[in-house]
């Protein structure tokens, strides 16, 4: 006979082996720590962007090309998403977790 605690353990331990494993690679390569750095700097190129965007200086209309570029190459998918702002972030996103997954993966690798 098992008791409750001992179900929801072995419920617990199924479902977690039964996660995707394309999910559980992108889980792994997102802990490294190089990873998070690229994605905070990400986050921080864009920020600044959307600031200096918003400013009255004659560089605000290329301050969007940085987190781009810095996203590249699968951010310049920018130019056959819709004409829309949101489409910039959303191709900015994409770049960045996907350079982030590459880059966590190959410091695994590279730490065995």
């Amino acid at each position: 006979m098992s008791t409750a605690h001992e179900e929801s353990t072995v419920m617990t331990d199924s479902d977690s082996e039964s996660t995707h494993p394309v999910l559980r690679t992108v889980r792994h390569a997102l802990g490294s720590v190089l990873a998070r750095v690229y994605l905070a700097v990400c986050a921080i190129l864009t920020v600044w962007a959307v600031v200096v965007s918003l400013g009255d200086n004659p560089d605000a209309s290329f301050a969007g090309v940085v987190p781009l570029i810095a996203t590249a190459p699968l951010s310049l998918i920018v130019i056959v998403l819709p004409d829309h702002t949101s489409m910039i972030f959303v191709a900015i996103g994409l770049g960045a977790l996907v350079n982030a997954v590459v880059i966590g993966w190959c410091a695994r690798a590279l730490g065995r």
